[in-house]
């Protein structure tokens, strides 16, 4: 998926909605400290009279105030910009109108007396799910119109195989992809394909799911009467992928026997059908993938060497999903967009505890696993994760994720400026740069 830059939107402040001249001073002092731009008003009416002129990014109220009160004011936004957090100050007691407020969905609530750490972390939590609000409804408008799936992420280590593929995709070089199972293999030999400009078909075998006693025909093809059973000419899937790619999925599974004729077909770029002496060119791009590791296989014998390395030429490696973890929210939404045309369902909403779930779960299925988690939650019966993901990640994935987040939280609010951050988080410039290398975090991201 191409990334297209938007023109730079000014941040929105926080609004502070209080009658008490000190508690909003306090409030309005404690935010500046913190880097928060906050814009402070007496009564509901007021801050109600300026959201057209300038619309909050959060809102923090008290429940009690003349007028018009706070519950009212979340009522009003509720209709109005479901997307706006709006934080409730409650009276020491008022445990029952807290229970109100959650209910009619505030996004917290902090009670009298509180001290200015507790509004600062409520406030920056807001603006963290206000901006990954906004960073999905931009993503479901840029993948709105996408009917087939493409190579969706900013992390690095998927716009390399997205360099890669743009740089080989017009070549004649066959291509041996390797990824775990779920990675996106086909995906990639797709965009290959589409990408090479061929005019011939994206032809897909899966050599795993093919009975040895048909392969070589369903491969090569044969003429009638080659066999028992052979009533007619059969075009094989070599053949049929003139002028386009043929797609070898799993072709560690392979026989032996079948692996030098492939090898002779790779060479040559000729073949002939089974019960025929006739040598047929063949013009196709052959893109293999597997999950296995060729080379100690070809080492143990079990795949053959000279194949190993006339495939080995160029290879492309998918990350698995655990090592991109900035690319489940695209991808999520993506998965959600597809499964609700195909449910005919409104996509459901996530919001960032659902992302800190999903960040923490191993994905041993990889992409894969995430379309059928998405496919789930379309469906209504939530995405399953809950009680597999603690145990599937260590405490050592966990403080890394974590510390992830941290730093993302504070580019954020730098906008992308790395010397604040560091200062923000209280850590030497070259080490803040050492860990957004080794977390693959581009500041410039949070600079739009």
């Amino acid at each position: 998926m191409n990334n297209t830059k938007s023109d730079e939107v000014p941040a929105r402040p926080v609004y502070l909605i209080e009658d008490d001249e000190a508690v909003i001073r306090a409030c309005a002092q404690a935010l500046k400290l913190a880097g928060i731009d906050a814009r402070a008003f007496r009564c509901a009416e007021q801050a109600v009279a300026a959201l057209d002129e300038e619309p909050p990014a959060v809102i923090v109220s008290d429940v009690r105030m003349p007028g018009m009160s706070g519950l009212e004011l979340l009522d009003l936004m509720w209709q109005r910009d479901r997307e706006v957090p709006v934080i409730l100050i409650t009276g020491h007691g008022d445990v029952s109108m807290a229970v109100q407020a959650m209910r009619a969905h505030a996004y917290d609530f902090i009670e009298k007396p509180f001290n200015s750490a507790r509004l600062v972390d409520v406030v920056r939590r807001a603006l963290e799910k206000r901006a990954l609000l906004q960073e999905n409804r931009v993503l479901r408008e840029q993948l709105g119109n996408m009917r087939e799936i493409s190579l969706i992420g900013a992390s690095e280590s998927i716009q390399r195989v997205a360099r890669t593929i743009d740089s080989l995709a017009a070549t004649d070089v066959d291509i041996l992809i390797y990824g775990e199972t779920g990675t996106g293999k086909e995906v990639v030999a797709h965009a290959l394909h589409t990408r090479s400009g061929r005019a011939g078909p994206f032809v897909a075998l899966n050599c795993g799911a093919l009975p040895e006693s048909v392969f070589e025909s369903e491969i090569f093809g044969h003429e009638t009467g080659a066999f028992t059973g052979a009533d007619r000419r059969r075009i094989g899937k070599i053949e049929h992928a003139t002028d386009g790619t043929l797609f070898l999925d799993e072709i560690e599974s392979m026989p032996l026997s079948l692996q030098v004729k492939l090898l002779r077909v790779l060479q040559e770029r000729r073949i002939e059908r089974l019960g025929s002496n006739v040598s047929i060119p063949v013009n196709c791009h052959i893109v293999a993938a597997t999950k296995a590791d060729l080379k100690r296989l070809s080492e143990q014998g079990e795949f053959r060497s000279d194949l190993y390395y006339r495939l080995n030429v160029i290879t492309i490696e998918l990350p698995p999903l655990r090592e991109r973890l900035s690319d489940i929210g695209p991808l999520m939404t993506y998965f959600l967009l597809q499964a609700g045309r195909r449910f005919n369902r409104e996509a459901p909403a996530w919001d960032e505890q659902d992302l800190a779930r999903w960040q923490q779960h191993d994905w041993p299925g990889n992409v894969r696993e995430l379309k059928a988690v998405a496919e789930r939650m379309c469906l209504g019966v939530g995405d399953g994760l809950e009680a597999v993901a603690a145990p599937a990640v260590s405490l050592a994935a966990r403080m890394e994720n974590y510390e992830r987040g941290l730093i993302r939280e504070a580019l954020r609010g730098a906008r992308g400026n790395v010397t604040e951050a560091a200062e923000r988080l209280h850590l030497p410039k070259k080490t803040l740069y050492d860990k957004l290398a080794r977390h693959q975090i581009d500041p410039e991201t949070f600079r739009k």
